[in-house]
C-alpha cells in the first residue's frame, strides 16, 4: 500500500517566517521526481522554486496562488509507493537511485535526480493511493470537479471561539485594517472566513459601503463641530508585505536602534572617469574582458577604505554590549527592481579586484531584475554602497542597512565649475555621503574614511598601494 507523505513549507532563509505562493509548478495527479521543483514562492527577500524531497503522485495541494503560508504549513501531499508497482504505472518515486526521499527540505539543496515526465493520474487512482486511513488534517485544495463551474478551494481551518478563520495570516490582515472578524460572514465551507472575505471587507470600507470600520473625524475650523470624513477620503490602503514589508521593517528597526549621523563631501571625479575609460580601452585597442563600471571602481575604493578604517565594517551586539569587527567585507549594493528595493551582496569583496567585483555586481543585478535572487544573495552584508546618482540626484542621507554600521551614498557625476590647480575649470563632480553608526566610531573616523574615498576618486593612483 502506498504511503501518503506531507511536504511542508521549509525554512527559506534566516528571519523568514512566511512565503506567498506565486505559481504552482505541478497539478494534483502529476507525477513528481525526488527534488523536483513543485511551487514558486515569494518571500520577503526573493522568489524561489521549492523542490519536493519525495517522489510519487501529487494527491493534494494546499493554498491558491497568492496565498501566504507560514513556514511549516503543508504545501502538498505525495503518494509514495513502498514497493514497485504499488502505484499505477510505477509511480513509486524511487528515482534512479531507488530512494523514496532525498531527505532534503532546504531550497536549492537536492540530489540532482532527473526531473520526471509530467504525467497525470486518474482521480480514482489518487484516491486509492491516498487510502481510506489517512489521518485528519488541513483540508487540501483538490482538483476542481468537472462541469460544475468555479468551486471555492477549501483551506485549513483555525477555529477560535465563534469565528472560523483560515490562518493567523488572515487574522493579522484583519488586525492591520481594524476589522472585527465577528462582523464578517465567511464564504468558505461552514462559514469559513477566507482571505478574500477580509480583502473584500477592506475594499468595502475604502468605498464607504458595508462592513466599514469606525469613521474617523476631523475638526473643521469653520464649523461648530467635528466634520465626518468618509472612508474614501482616507485614500487607498496598500498592505506592507513581501519585499516592501521586509524593507519597511528593517528601515524602521534601523532608525529605532541605530544612532546614525551623516557627513558628506564633494569630489572631483574627472581622473576616475579617465581611468575607467583607459581600463575599458577608450581611444585605443579594445581590452579583453568585460567593461569596468563606475560602481565597481567605487566598490573597490570602499574595500580599500574599509581596510584602513575597519571600525565601519562591524556590527553592534546589543545583548553583549560589544562592537563586533568583521574580518571579511561582504559588500551590499542597493538595486531598485519592480518588486522594490533589494540589496544583493558581493561576498568577500576585500579579496576581489575591480573587474571581479564588477562581474559579480552584473550577475546579481541581472538576477534582481529577473526575480531569481536567492535568500543567500540578500543576506550577510557588512557594508552597503548606495548609488542614488542613477536617479539624477546629487545627495541623500541614507538609512543604514541594519545590522550594518555604515553606508556610502554616491550622487550623480556631472560637469560643474571647479577650482583645479588654481584655476576655474569644468570638472566631473560627485557628492559622496557617509551615514554611520555613532556607536562604532566618532566623527574623526567617519571623516577619515570619507576623505580617503574622496581622495581615491580624485586620484585613482592611490589605489595602486592596495592592489
Amino acid at each position: 500500500m502506498p504511503q501518503v507523505l506531507e511536504f511542508k513549507l521549509p525554512d527559506l532563509g534566516e528571519g523568514l517566517t512566511e512565503a506567498e505562493i506565486v505559481r504552482w509548478l505541478v497539478e494534483v495527479g502529476d507525477v513528481v521526481a525526488i527534488d523536483q521543483p513543485v511551487v514558486e514562492v515569494e518571500t520577503a527577500k526573493a522568489m524561489v522554486e521549492v523542490p519536493c524531497p519525495y517522489g510519487g503522485v501529487v494527491t493534494a495541494r494546499f493554498g491558491d496562488e497568492g496565498t501566504e503560508l507560514p513556514v511549516g504549513a503543508p504545501l502538498l501531499t505525495v503518494a509514495v509507493g513502498s514497493t514497485e508497482g504499488d502505484l499505477p504505472g510505477d509511480l513509486s518515486g524511487k528515482g534512479a537511485a531507488g530512494a523514496e526521499s532525498s531527505g532534503n527540505v532546504l531550497v536549492g539543496y537536492g540530489t540532482g535526480a532527473p526531473a520526471a515526465r509530467r504525467r497525470r493520474v486518474r482521480p480514482e487512482a489518487i484516491a486509492a493511493a491516498a487510502g481510506p486511513a489517512a489521518e485528519p488534517g488541513p483540508v487540501p485544495v483538490m482538483a476542481p470537479a468537472p462541469a460544475q463551474g468555479p468551486v471555492p478551494a477549501p483551506v485549513p481551518v483555525e477555529a477560535s471561539g465563534p469565528v472560523a478563520v483560515v490562518s493567523p495570516l488572515v487574522r493579522r490582515l484583519a488586525r492591520q485594517h481594524d476589522l472585527d472578524l465577528r462582523q464578517l460572514t465567511g464564504s468558505g465551507r461552514d462559514g469559513l472566513i477566507l482571505r478574500s472575505d477580509v480583502e473584500s471587507a477592506i475594499k468595502a470600507a475604502a468605498n464607504g459601503t458595508a462592513v466599514a470600520p469606525p469613521v474617523p473625524v476631523r475638526v473643521s475650523p469653520s464649523a461648530s463641530g467635528p466634520a465626518p470624513v468618509s472612508a474614501s477620503a482616507a485614500g487607498e490602503r496598500i498592505p506592507l508585505r513581501g519585499v516592501r514589508g521586509a524593507v519597511a521593517d528593517k528601515l524602521a528597526r534601523s532608525r529605532r536602534e541605530i544612532p546614525d549621523a551623516t557627513c558628506w563631501v564633494d569630489a572631483d571625479a574627472t581622473e576616475l572617469m579617465a581611468a575607467r575609460a583607459a581600463m575599458n580601452g577608450a581611444g585605443g585597442p579594445t581590452t579583453a574582458g568585460p567593461k569596468v563600471s563606475v560602481l565597481a571602481l567605487l566598490a573597490r575604493i570602499c574595500t580599500a577604505a574599509l581596510a584602513r578604517f575597519p571600525e565601519l565594517n562591524s556590527t553592534v551586539d546589543l545583548e553583549a554590549r560589544e562592537i563586533v569587527r568583521l574580518p571579511a567585507v561582504h559588500l551590499g549594493f542597493a538595486a531598485q527592481t519592480e518588486r522594490g528595493l533589494v540589496v544583493p551582496v558581493v561576498r568577500d569583496a576585500q579579496s576581489r579586484n575591480a573587474e571581479s567585483i564588477g562581474a559579480e555586481i552584473g550577475r546579481l543585478t541581472e538576477a534582481a531584475r529577473t526575480g531569481t535572487l536567492t535568500p543567500a544573495d540578500l543576506t550577510g552584508g557588512t557594508f552597503t554602497l548606495n548609488n542614488y546618482g542613477v536617479f539624477g540626484v546629487d545627495g541623500s542621507t541614507p538609512i543604514i542597512n541594519h545590522p550594518e554600521a555604515a553606508m556610502l551614498g554616491v550622487g550623480r557625476i556631472v560637469p560643474k565649475p571647479w577650482v583645479h590647480r588654481g584655476e576655474l575649470a569644468v570638472r566631473q563632480v560627485v557628492q559622496l555621503s557617509l551615514t554611520f553608526d555613532h556607536r562604532v566610531c566618532d566623527g574623526g573616523t567617519a571623516g577619515g574614511f570619507l576623505r580617503y574615498v574622496a581622495d581615491c576618486v580624485e586620484q585613482p593612483a592611490l589605489l595602486l598601494r592596495t592592489l
